[in-house]
């Protein structure tokens, strides 16, 4: 058999369930049939929606697979069926679903890949919620972890890719109306998930997705066509950063300019000279002004090269920029006769961007770049000057007996400067050059002894020997400096290599930084200082070393220059030696560093005090949902019942009277069986439920806990061993427990299906099960049942407010028990019991 070209995949992609995903995928099947395609559904799930079921009239539909599982039976895409079938196109509703056990693959995806690779097109739905990248972000937004999830790179590798969009308030009214769930589901929904809240956040995840997506297929298209010019789909603002001092007020020029158009991205961009060795940048401005930028919504960019109005121009063409910001130059009016500047030259290549060069502060002050210190320690200076006094006489009283030629004389002292400039330098060697010179036209140049020199040759070879003797001179000091600065950059680099790695280790701590910091510069004490209220006090937020500093110095004699200012209210201060120029920029680095730590610290802090509120929060919403739901429909009941019965105006028959009582009764049970639970868990909550622990008799409990039931009484089956021992537990709290845990076990088991109920007892503990037949519950959601207005096994959302486990188990562990869930043999839900036997 031939190989077969890959289908292509078309995916309807919406914000939430109910935004008409399914609807759109079948009105365009049944567009495609009109038009003579061999269009076939593999798989489509109309949730009892009559609008969506109407849409499958007419269209071929590939039978599923039946799978049989714990008593219940599921259908699932057949993709052997569609293959053998052969159609042009199928649809797969629900993309991320997972598929029954015994299935070839566990999720619907991988089926769906399977009939890709028969050359198969396929189109299919997806919900926002359902991309794994987005997993973590959705489960923040709605509080609801997401287990089914498909590939991002499946779906971005999609043909088409459909966005099937509907505003939040038209959703809920759609939802209101009954059409997305049964009526008795509609008031859980729009009080959790479907809050308005929720459904604008999923929107924009989706609107931002499908973005991101169109501007891959818009970057691939330009890199295709070879297209270099600019296309204005959407303002993008770059604002390039120097690391000056200017960068702040550039930021927020661009910034300013972003807000001006919706929609419009901020990037910020910092250039690094390819030899490193550039001392115009400042890491302490630099980590500021990125934070800024991602204050302000921003990103932060970083590139490398050495021309860098071309790098600029280079990273603005690559993101698709329509605006580019740059300071004015700070170069003084000399500078700028020779050279054009980063600004002029990038305004020259720009193009179809628009250069905006801003002005600042910065201008008046000029590069401010710190003045050239010596390439070479002050030893070795002191060296240069001693070899060219000493060593220039003692050659001319050498080599002056020897009768040598003038050009052997004159290299052998330029061999002479040069290894002056190899030892002390530029000055130095300069000197020795001058000196060298005069020696050389006094004692060789014919006539000797005078400073007239009779060849005009002669004067030619001096010339030149002093012209060589500087350059040499000049070349060796540069190459001295060049290796100075190397080696600083590279001991800067590993001290904040070494701080990154600080941060990215979780060492986030600010006495842990600051310990770093004294042990890099070998302070004896470094604080971290916090100006308070009123003005003039200092509070210590973080210190390391010796006594800390209280306040920050004013002079540098007592050690201002080991001062830096981050912001109004942050200074760190330093104890020990003086620090010069290039380790203030690192010490720059280290307090911005500081910063940032301090600020995760307080965030982290009032994240923790936040937990509980949110907590709260979380649980009066669910309350709040339950009592507008679960409370009304017993009390909604039970007050009809009365009502009925205090109308005069019909003769009931005794019948009817009592079957009118009983369902009273029944309602007021589960009323008061349902306020209980919350007062209850509303105690264990607040930690003042009372429990009383006694020697407690299984037999002295379990039979109240079965009357409890009322009518489900009799589908509880007890099989306990007449030995068994007493246990320590509370009576009513015990009760509760049982009543609670064999109620959920009848509500899940099948007809017909009693729930049993046994008991053993193991070294010092007594176990209770209540076992049923029911459809159980996942392994991943064993822990997950006992979180308060949980629902899960059935799904059936309008039987309960899902305390009842949660309860159950607060109640045992209250008591010094344990409650687990695990699997019964066979199919079903096994809930055990465990406490310390008596005494």
């Amino acid at each position: 058999m031939g190989s077969t070209s890959r289908g292509r995949l078309r995916v309807y992609l919406g914000a939430a369930p109910g935004v008409g995903k399914t609807y759109a995928m079948l009105g365009e099947a049944r567009r495609a049939k009109e038009r003579g395609r061999d269009v076939v559904v593999g798989h489509v799930e109309t949730h009892g929606r009559d609008q969506v079921a109407r849409l499958l009239d007419g269209l071929e539909i590939v039978p599923g697979r039946t799978l049989p599982h714990r008593g219940a039976t599921f259908t699932e895409l057949d993709a052997d069926a569609v293959i053998a079938r052969r159609p042009k196109v199928v649809l797969v509703d629900e993309l991320a679903h997972t598929n029954a056990p015994g299935s070839r693959h566990a999720k619907r995806w991988q089926d769906v890949q399977d009939i890709l690779d028969a050359g198969i097109d396929v189109v299919s739905t997806l919900n926002i919620q359902h991309l794994e990248s987005l997993r973590d972000v959705v489960e923040q937004i709605t509080g609801l972890p997401q287990h089914e999830t498909v590939p991002d790179d499946l779906v971005r590798r999609a043909e088409r890719l459909e966005l099937v969009d509907m505003s939040p308030e038209a959703l809920r009214r759609r939802l209101a109306h009954g059409n997305v769930y049964p009526p008795e589901r509609v008031d859980a929904a729009l009080a959790n998930y479907f809050r308005v809240g929720n459904l604008s956040a999923l929107r924009e995840l989706a609107l931002l997705w499908v973005a991101d997506r169109v501007d891959r297929q818009l970057t691939a298209y330009r890199a295709d066509h070879d297209i270099a010019g600019t296309w204005e789909a959407r303002e993008r603002v770059v604002v390039a950063l120097t690391g000056g001092p200017e960068g702040d007020t550039l930021v927020r020029r661009a910034a300013r300019i972003t807000a001006r158009t919706k929609g419009a991205d901020l990037l910020a961009v910092h250039v690094t000279r390819a030899d490193a060795l550039s001392a115009a940048s400042d890491p302490a401005n630099l980590v500021r002004q990125r934070k800024l930028v991602e204050d302000l919504g921003g990103t932060y960019h970083q590139v490398v090269g050495d021309d860098i109005p071309r790098a600029l121009i280079e990273f603005a063409d690559g993101v698709n920029a329509s605006q580019l910001v740059l300071g004015a130059s700070r170069r003084g009016r000399l500078a700028q006769l020779f050279t054009r500047g980063v600004g002029m030259t990038t305004t020259t290549l720009s193009g179809s961007i628009d250069v905006h060069m801003v002005p600042h502060e910065a201008v008046r002050k000029g590069s401010g770049r710190p003045p050239s210190r010596g390439a070479l320690t002050r030893t070795r200076r002191l060296s240069g000057w001693a070899l060219t006094l000493v060593a220039m006489p003692s050659l001319t009283g050498v080599i002056a007996p020897l009768d040598l030629s003038l050009p052997s004389e004159i290299l052998l002292f330029l061999l002479l400067v040069v290894g002056v400039a190899l030892v002390g330098g530029m000055w130095p060697a300069l000197t020795a050059a001058v000196l060298a010179f005069g020696l050389l036209n006094w004692f060789f140049t014919p006539p000797v002894h005078t400073l007239t020199i009779s060849e005009p040759e002669n004067v030619l070879s001096l010339a030149i020997f002093v012209l060589v003797a500087a350059m040499v001179s000049t070349v060796v000091d540069v190459a001295a400096r060049r290796r100075r600065e190397a080696v600083r950059s590279r001991a800067d680099a590993e001290v904040l290599s070494t701080l990154a790695g600080h941060v990215l280790r979780g060492e986030s701590a600010l006495a842990s930084l600051l310990g770093r910091l004294r042990e890099t510069f070998g302070l004896t004490a470094v604080t971290l200082l916090e100006r308070d209220d009123p003005p003039g006090d200092w509070r210590i937020v973080a210190t390391s070393g010796g006594p800390p500093i209280t306040a920050p110095p004013a002079t540098a004699a007592d050690g201002g220059r080991g001062v830096v200012t981050i912001d109004d209210r942050l200074v760190l201060a330093t104890r020990g030696r003086l620090l010069d120029a290039s380790d203030r920029r690192v010490l720059e680095a280290f307090a911005a560093e500081a910063a940032v730590a301090l600020r995760q610290e307080r965030l982290r802090e009032a994240a923790e005090r936040a937990e509980p509120l949110a907590e709260a929060d979380r649980m009066r919403t669910a309350l709040l949902a339950a009592v507008g739901h679960d409370l009304r429909t017993p009390l909604a009941s039970a007050m009809a019942s009365v009502e009925s019965l205090r109308n005069t105006d019909i003769a009931w028959s005794d019948e009817d009277r009592a079957e009118l009582l009983a369902t009273a009764h029944e309602s007021l049970i589960k009323l008061n069986r349902l306020v209980s639970n919350l007062l209850d868990m509303s105690r264990l909550q607040a930690g003042v439920l009372g429990v009383t622990l006694r020697p407690v008799a299984v037999e002295d409990v379990l039979p109240r806990a079965i009357d409890d039931l009322g009518p489900l009484r009799d589908r509880v089956k007890g099989d306990l061993p007449v030995d068994l021992p007493e246990f320590q537990a509370d009576p009513a709290l015990l009760e509760r427990v049982l009543v609670n845990l064999m109620a959920n076990a009848v509500r899940y088991s099948p007809e017909g299906e009693p729930v049993l109920v046994t008991a053993s007892w193991h070294g010092e503990h007594v176990e209770m099960r209540i076992i049923d037949r029911g459809p159980g519950i996942p392994p991943e959601a064993h822990e997950r049942v006992f979180l308060p207005f949980q629902r899960l096994g059935d799904r059936d959302n309008h039987t309960g407010v899902g305390l009842g486990l949660a309860l159950s188990r607060g109640l045992t562990e209250a008591m010094g028990g344990t409650l687990l869930l695990e699997d019964t043999p066979g199919g079903g839900l096994t809930m055990t019991v465990s406490l310390r036997r008596a005494p």
